[in-house]
């Protein structure tokens, strides 16, 4: 069934927040959190949409997150255009990221508040902070450390339902182990109202995802993991089938995915939580 934004974050467990580009993924992504009564988020970012189709790709993901029963919120990834943001309001998109925090901190706010505007009563999801390495495969960032100070000031000003943070996160792939500044995650939680979500999870060990959770963060974004699964079942099928049928390698790529979904799922806690 889908849920709001609103609805789906809770203290005590962080809601794993998928990025799907195929059908493939988007039924894997469910299948997991059908396994583990978990509910979850599937959210596309502007790439994946273009490279889908904005509009048949939010019909297919709504048709499936209708047709289970399981909470599942559809979700905008790294919104940075305004016009992106009106298309995914148009076509049932339960909750917008837009994402600011490339800009000054003024302009951050002129921007989010734009998209706020946009976005109506559905939920959004704001960042202050920028964090390091690769968004979406494409725009190298430098890390800017989320301001415990900045960020009280930003939320008065724009009062998101969600606040991603920068903590020593980063996009993409990290070869060397990440550390998360706990102390900092700390300092903003006692002064942030909203929930904190945490991006670029991919090179974070998962007891300091847990011990994230306990400090108040409530969604977490994974993708990188899920293209890694994907990417190597699929390279495996082929090289060991020579079945031309490409649904053959495409199962073994969306079982791939549905098994690290599930082991994610349980790190953020959020497993048998769904009808709770």
């Amino acid at each position: 069934m889908l849920a709001s934004l609103r609805e789906l974050l809770k203290e005590g467990y962080a809601v794993p927040a998928f990025n799907a580009y195929n059908v493939e993924t988007v039924q894997a992504i469910i299948q997991a959190g059908e396994e583990v009564e978990s509910p979850l988020i599937i959210q596309a970012s502007e790439s994946a949409l273009e490279y889908a189709g904005l509009e048949e790709f939010a019909a297919y993901v709504l048709q499936a997150a209708k047709k289970t029963k399981i909470p599942v919120g559809f979700h905008l990834d790294h919104g940075k255009n305004l016009d992106t943001v009106k298309r995914c309001v148009k076509n049932g998109f339960t909750s917008i990221m837009f994402d600011g925090s490339s800009k000054t901190f003024d302009e951050n706010v002129k921007a989010s508040l734009q998209a706020k505007r946009i976005a109506g009563k559905i939920p959004i999801e704001l960042e202050i902070g920028a964090l390091a390495g690769k968004e979406d495969y494409i725009e190298e960032r430098e890390a800017r450390y989320t301001s415990p100070v900045d960020a009280l000031r930003f939320y008065n000003l724009t009062k998101p339902d969600a606040l991603a943070v920068s903590i020593g996160n980063s996009h993409g792939w990290s070869e060397k182990k990440l550390k998360l500044n706990f102390k900092l995650l700390k300092e903003i939680h006692e002064v942030i109202p909203a929930p904190l979500v945490l991006h670029g999870s991919s090179g974070v060990s998962d007891a300091q995802i847990r011990k994230a959770v306990k400090l108040g963060v409530m969604k977490i974004n994974m993708d990188t993991q899920l293209r890694k699964a994907f990417t190597l079942a699929l390279k495996k099928s082929l090289f060991e089938n020579p079945d031309i049928n490409p649904r053959v390698h495409l199962e073994k790529a969306r079982e791939a995915v549905k098994k690290t979904c599930v082991e994610r799922i349980k790190v953020c806690g959020s497993s048998w939580k769904a009808f709770k």
